[in-house]
């Protein structure tokens, strides 16, 4: 060999050596430690299980630590720590996070990156998979708004269906909003409830209840498993204080006494006739303001309430008194042919919801709500008559609290309804009582 040739050999192996070590030096760095680069091929086993779960604990010093098998822990200048798994895929070099050190341990993270080595030797692709996984498994917010949408059609009224959704917007999307359901614990549930829990009970009540039916959707169509964060949390947050509030009501001994300054309140005749026919059949207030003259029969004396307009969602029947079919035919003839029982400013529309609350405080009694009068009926009921619970029950729309009793109890019991209502209707109208001083 010539000693131009010698020369030529020499470069190209040079040449190789340089590149093969910066390749090297890309690759990984054997020792197991954070060091400068370096241009010359590390020495020594490639490194296996060179960690320890101490030293994974100890490790403060910001760098890139080998633990083997393409299994390195970084540690950030903020002191955290986390897992990678470094391999070929597809003639490619791609990391795959693998967690915080603080929630995978170093044995389990060496079984992930073990899984991940044995996918790419039959071909799969663990960080398409990845990819796919955090794709298809939605946020908190979009499961919410699956529900909500799902849900839509069996909500009792406009109002309660949008505060159903409003009410996460404020107070839990901002907290885990974004996170997958996957990802969310009783750890995200809590921190977002604490703050209203005391402050706002009632509502926090509720949207306990909310986050718990998204992720019970969210477990049964698979995109988590496991207990729903929800159950426990009551346990660990502070214990509601106080009796739960009740609408004020008048004493039932005054309502016949107040509906005898109802008819010469100063209001018009269609709120005066609207709120004499609540007290007389114990409905609520917004199934009398919409009632509609389709839902009533005078010849037959009753007034049927469809279920899209009850608490329940079940049809409820009210039978009417003498007095209630009088008010019915007084607001009958001033109709303007209109849908509404009572119309408002329009034929086309109620009463307002306001228009109750207002006669209330033109009469001074600024103390009661008009749901009260439902209490009222109800005290009645029970002090002064001998009919059955589920008789006085029926008649306010409420469910029996008892399943059993409620599986055998399919009738709605209108005859004996008639029979109370009619006897309710007798007290309520009754002229009271003129009470005459006599002299000694």
């Amino acid at each position: 060999m010539d000693v131009n040739t010698t020369l030529i050999v020499s470069a190209r192996l040079l040449m190789f050596s340089t590149i093969y070590s910066r390749m090297w030096d890309d690759m990984m760095d054997s020792t197991g430690d954070a060091q400068p680069r370096t241009t010359q091929k590390p020495r020594g086993r490639h490194p296996d299980k060179r960690l320890t779960a101490v030293r994974v604990r100890t490790l403060k010093t910001p760098g890139r630590y080998a633990d083997g098998n393409g299994l390195y822990l970084f540690v950030d200048p903020s002191g955290a720590k986390r897992w990678v798994w470094r391999g070929t895929i597809n003639r490619k070099r791609c990391d795959l996070g693998l967690g915080s050190a603080q929630l995978v341990s170093l044995a389990d993270a060496r079984d992930k990156a073990e899984d991940h080595r044995r996918k790419v030797r039959k071909g799969e692709n663990p960080l398409a998979e990845k990819r796919r996984e955090h794709r298809s498994v939605p946020t908190f917010k979009n499961a919410a708004t699956q529900v909500h949408a799902a849900h839509s059609a069996t909500f009792r009224n406009a109002k309660h269906k949008a505060q159903w959704l409003a009410s996460l917007k404020a107070d839990i999307f901002p907290v885990f909003g974004e996170r997958p359901v996957s990802a969310i614990e009783s750890a995200d549930v809590l921190k977002a409830l604490s703050p209203i829990w005391t402050t706002k009970p009632e509502t926090a009540r509720r949207l306990k209840q909310r986050i718990k039916v998204v992720l019970d959707w969210a477990k049964a169509s698979g995109f988590r498993s496991g207990d729903n964060p929800t159950d426990g949390l009551t346990n660990v947050l502070p214990r509601h204080r106080g009796d739960p509030k009740h609408h004020s009501a008048l004493p039932y001994q005054v309502v016949p006494t107040f509906i005898a300054g109802l008819k010469t309140a100063e209001t018009s005749e269609s709120i005066r006739l609207a709120f004499e026919l609540l007290i007389l059949t114990a409905t609520r207030t917004n199934e009398v303001l919409r009632a509609t003259w389709a839902e009533v029969d005078l010849n037959a004396k009753v007034w049927t309430i469809p279920g899209a307009r009850m608490k329940t969602g079940r049809e409820h029947r009210v039978p009417l008194s003498a007095r209630a079919v009088e008010i019915l035919k007084r607001a009958q003839a001033c109709a303007d042919d209109g849908p509404y029982v009572f119309p408002g400013r329009t034929r086309t529309k109620p009463l307002s919801n306001m228009a109750f609350l207002m006669l209330l405080r033109r009469l001074k009694h600024n103390t009661i709500t008009t749901h009260g009068f439902r209490s009222s009926f109800r005290d009645w009921a029970a002090d002064k008559t001998n009919f059955p619970t589920a008789v006085c029950e029926a008649a306010l729309a409420h469910t029996l609290r008892d399943k059993t009793e409620a599986a055998y109890n399919r009738t709605d019991l209108f005859d004996r309804r008639r029979e109370l209502m009619d006897t309710w209707a007798k007290f309520a109208t009754a002229k009271p009582a003129e009470v005459v001083s006599i002299r000694a």
